[in-house]
């Protein structure tokens, strides 16, 4: 039995689901397996059982379990300790982003990070809103763009970040592009939601911004294709498949080809959030990151 064994185990009764700790704890899924089996065969009986998608712990499981958390938690004390007496200008800094965040929001932010603290290693994690949320026990810094959820471990504080809109998204001659409809000020969620849809996979926080938007309005989106990532929505409404919702950002860099689209009577605004596990210490290299998204934020991208 090894502290990497438990610590694995950790992640799987804290998750439920071999494929979630496995993202968590950065292994590749047969890695996880293979140290569940080793330390089942170390106890001689099963710690869990398949359970549909997910798997349920049992009675021997459980107890492990809350050994095999209370070891997890003081090696991240140590870690932090550790990072502590470092001082902020080395260590490593694990970060989560989900998709638009990490694609337009996080360079700029690393960047000016690693202006200021050359010595400190980055490593940073990449997943839609759900991922990045089940990654949260191997995480510092965690930023999100979806509904925080009330299922997070204990111990992580949730901060409200920065506001961004969520645009809809036509090729440039779709009718709700017309100079004379833009000028209208802009349509509304009916009247989007009479044209098939372009929206982010399942767990995207954009798609979950979205569909609640709808609902609030009273209205039945018509999904006509669901993709995974910014770009694939873009090349998807690009190739004429519907109308596609994204942040405002990712339209920063468009050669034109498509246009977005403020949605009225009101623009459909949302706050990112950054999530801190262990909100209570932690670490220098993680406070330091936190200050910079604080206060420079907005000035670095």
């Amino acid at each position: 039995m090894t502290a990497d064994q438990l610590i694995t185990f950790a992640a799987v009764a804290e998750h439920l689901n071999i494929s979630r700790a496995a993202v968590a704890m950065h292994l590749s899924q047969p890695a996880v397996s293979g140290q569940l089996r080793q330390l089942q065969d170390e106890f001689g009986e099963p710690l869990y059982r398949r359970e549909g998608r997910g798997v349920r712990l049992t009675p021997s499981g459980a107890q492990l379990a809350e050994y095999a958390l209370r070891l997890r938690e003081t090696f991240r004390q140590a870690h932090a300790y550790r990072d502590a007496l470092r001082g902020v200008a080395q260590g490593t800094l694990r970060i989560g982003a989900s998709t638009t965040i990490a694609s337009y929001l996080l360079p700029y932010l690393i960047a000016e990070f690693q202006r200021r603290f050359p010595a400190v290693e980055v490593q940073t994690a990449g997943g839609n809103t759900g991922d990045i949320v089940a990654s949260l026990g191997s995480l510092d810094v965690a930023m999100i763009e979806g509904p925080v959820g009330a299922d997070l471990p204990d111990g992580t504080g949730v901060r409200v970040w920065r506001e961004d809109e969520i645009v809809a998204i036509v090729p440039r001659d779709h009718e709700l592009a017309e100079p004379a409809r833009r000028r209208a000020g802009g349509p509304t969620l009916a009247e989007v939601g009479a044209y098939p849809l372009v929206m982010r996979e399942e767990g995207s926080g954009v798609r979950q911004f979205v569909e609640q938007s709808f609902e609030a309005a009273g209205v039945a989106p018509r999904v006509a294709l669901a993709v995974a990532g910014v770009e694939g929505v873009k090349e998807a409404v690009r190739a004429g498949m519907g109308v596609g919702f994204i942040s405002a950002m990712a339209m920063r860099h468009e050669d034109g080809a498509l246009v977005q689209l403020s949605l009225a009577p009101e623009p459909l605004l949302r706050h990112f959030s950054i999530l801190v596990p262990h909100e209570g210490a932690p670490s220098r290299v993680a406070a330091g990151f936190l200050q910079l998204c604080e206060t420079e934020g907005d000035g670095v991208m």
